[in-house]
């Protein structure tokens, strides 16, 4: 860009909803400049707050740093779109450049010294007693989060400090771009004879993928969950089964450029270092410390309670596909790349329960609609659409709607989804806010986003998906609502703590299940014919079908992250690491983590899970034991009464209210693991 030029992330967004981000006029030339105007401002933000001469107090100290930074939370989500959902080559070297910087900007602001003697002497001071309980959080968790990451630190160990963290922010962006690459160089064509047991809608959707690719005629599937998990599912050619399982799990594991071992043993050294730093035995206690779990010690207890029943359960999952290969003569011994084709025969055989004849039935448009349903029920939500053109988008794929309150009619927010896989878009599902609410200036309303990998059919056609994926939009969409919720004043108590957060999304995947989102949503995409009674009764029977798999796979990948990060790393191997961890643990031959090491972005492409994966388990014992709550009410999952307590004490307070205090405020107790294990199907 020229000194002269206009840079539109620089302006204030404009639009409905308070404005909104200027997603179709963004450039690449935009991010350098406008993230590095962004952080100087910031900076000199964080500054005036630090020089100020009166006495610290909670306003003119902890309130003024909330309100710095406006700018940089303008240009970041902008610039975490392009990573996440349009990465291309020249962004990744922009993203490239800048990580380090951003990094730096960070260790700027937490090591501010004169910044954190007046948060500290706020933290510390007799105004704290007078302030209200949220007050008195956000004030704890500012402190808390400057002396967790350095702001104590003199000499040497500053230093040593803010090189650490500029080097991980390298090493992040290096990760994930390497398994984006992994992801867009490797696709498997097929051609008309190899399409065995492939459904027709799966087969529609690999032959348009492939003709996005110019390989008209032929079939793609695409080395993403969403196109490997039905392939596996249902393809009868084993030789392609086992090319497609090994390609979609050696991601980053390949020995060429894009191998991400060398990249971890180098983050997991780093980190360690780090804690040392700091005063901690090593990262998991660190990152721990201020998680519900608490240490890394109950995060133990929690997953090897669990362990072994999940592992009897996948030695009777195994015995039963292991038959029914040897009554059909096939001559095989059950291996990774078997386990999702038979065990769909053990479903069909068992509960004459066929997934293709479920994804009949799931199509994404009324799967949409089910939620808005749901989210009116229980949060009295209510989602419209806006007119095309008035809210700018980043995709044609992308849909935009606004939020309203059904009671008040007061505006919440909007809502945007990004449904559809694409080249240079990461696999996998998540969501995420491009503005969070405070009132610190006004009220802020939300702008939330949903965004998944489900793969287009043919212009016009209905989009299925697998029952599984039903599940995971819904549980997206949990993430979505408790942004949608928040009732917070500050930003800082906006989110949850990372082992909680999930708690809300899990809950929601609950309603899909429920009679009401069946009967009315849940309908043929040929005929509109609403799901047969005796289907919904197979899916229901089943519920509970493949839970070893699901458990196992799962806590395979929390116990080695956990391992990862309670051992001393130096000179360690990865793929021999993971190897020795998981012969420890028993793992069965038959099954592999859900995410390897060098694929494992939760863990390796920043540290939002990073010794924290066990965090779904921590927030699904949460989860089953407020399920049971609901089953028990007069209303059951619709029950007014206990939605509007679930909304007012565990949705809208955000992190304003410690987690295990809210929990018990709306179940009366602490949840019960007995909860979990009975809906697994263990007890």
């Amino acid at each position: 860009m020229g000194a002269t030029d206009s840079n539109v992330l620089l302006e204030a967004w404009a639009g409905p909803c308070q404005g909104v981000p200027p997603f179709d006029r963004v450039e690449l030339d935009h991010f350098e400049p406008a993230l590095e105007a962004a952080m100087a401002a910031a900076l000199d933000e964080a500054d005036a707050v630090a020089r100020n001469a009166d006495p610290p107090t909670f306003e003119n100290t902890i309130v003024a740093l909330e309100r710095s930074g406006r700018l940089l939370d303008r240009v970041l989500p902008v610039f975490e779109v392009w990573r996440s959902n349009l990465s291309t080559p020249a962004f990744r070297e922009i993203e490239r450049r800048m990580a380090p910087r951003l990094a730096e900007f960070e260790t700027r602001i937490t090591q501010n010294a004169d910044l954190f003697a007046r948060i500290r002497a706020v933290h510390e001071g007799g105004e704290i007693e007078s302030l209200g309980p949220d007050r008195q959080r956000l004030a704890r968790l500012v402190h808390d989060r400057f002396a967790r990451n350095g702001a104590a630190l003199t000499g040497n160990a500053r230093e040593r400090y803010a090189a650490i963290e500029r080097r991980l922010a390298e090493l992040y962006t290096r990760f994930s771009n390497n398994v984006l690459g992994d992801e867009e160089r490797y696709v498997h064509y097929l051609g008309p004879d190899q399409l065995g047991g492939l459904p027709a809608s799966f087969v529609a959707a690999a032959a348009a993928a492939a003709a996005e690719r110019g390989r008209d005629g032929e079939y793609a599937v695409t080395n993403t969950r969403s196109s490997m998990d039905p392939f596996l599912t249902f393809s009868g050619e084993r030789a392609l089964r086992e090319q497609v399982w090994r390609t979609y799990y050696s991601r980053g594991d390949n020995r060429d450029d894009h191998d991400n071992n060398a990249v971890i043993a180098e983050i997991l050294a780093l980190r360690h270092e780090r804690s040392r730093l700091l005063g901690y035995s090593g990262y998991a206690a660190w990152r721990l410390e201020d998680r519900m779990a608490g240490t890394p010690e109950r995060v133990d207890d929690l997953l090897t309670a669990v362990w072994p029943a999940a592992l009897a359960r996948v030695d009777e999952e195994v015995a039963d596909m292991q038959a029914i290969a040897d009554a059909a003569g096939d001559g095989i011994r059950i291996a990774p790349w078997d386990y999702r084709y038979y065990a769909e025969k053990v479903r069909a055989a068992r509960y004459d329960l066929d997934s293709d004849a479920v994804r009949q039935y799931l199509q994404l448009d009324k799967l949409r609609e089910a939620m808005f349903f749901v989210a009116g029920e229980i949060f009295d939500f209510r989602f419209s659409p806006v007119a095309p053109g008035s809210v700018p988008v980043f995709h044609d794929d992308v849909g935009v709607w606004e939020v309203t309150h059904g009671g008040t009619g007061r505006a919440v927010g909007l809502w945007y989804l990004d449904p559809f896989a694409r080249a240079g878009k990461e696999s996998g599902a998540w969501a995420t806010t491009y503005r969070g609410r405070d009132v610190l200036d006004g009220e802020r309303i939300v702008l939330a986003a949903n965004n998944a990998n489900f793969v287009p059919g043919p212009p016009g056609a209905a989009v299925l998906v697998s029952w599984d994926d039903a599940r995971t939009l819904f549980h997206e969409f949990g993430h979505a609502l408790h942004y949608l919720s928040s009732r917070v004043a500050y930003p800082t108590l906006n989110g949850a703590l990372r082992d909680y957060v999930e708690f809300h999304s899990q809950l929601l995947e609950r309603w899909l299940l429920t009679d009401a989102v069946i009967d009315n949503y849940l309908v043929h995409h040929e005929t509109g014919a609403p799901m047969p009674a005796a289907l919904i009764a197979r899916i229901r029977n089943a519920s509970r079908f493949n839970q070893g798999f699901a458990t196992t796979e799962y806590l395979a990948s929390a116990l080695v992250d956990m391992r990862y990060h309670t051992t001393d790393p130096a000179g360690i191997d990865p793929p021999a690491f993971e190897r020795t961890v998981l012969a420890e643990l028993g793992m069965p031959e038959e099954i592999v983590m859900r995410h390897r090491g060098p694929h494992f972005g939760h863990v390796f492409s920043g540290e939002g899970y990073a010794a924290g994966y066990y965090g779904y388990m921590w927030a699904d014992v949460l989860t089953a034991d407020a399920a049971e709550a609901f089953a028990a009410a007069p209303g059951g999952f619709y029950d007014k009464e206990l939605a509007s307590t679930l909304v007012s004490l565990l949705f809208e307070p955000q992190n304003a209210v410690d987690p295990a205090e809210a929990y018990r405020a709306f179940r009366g107790r602490d949840a019960d693991i007995g909860a979990l294990m009975r809906d697994r199907g263990f007890i």
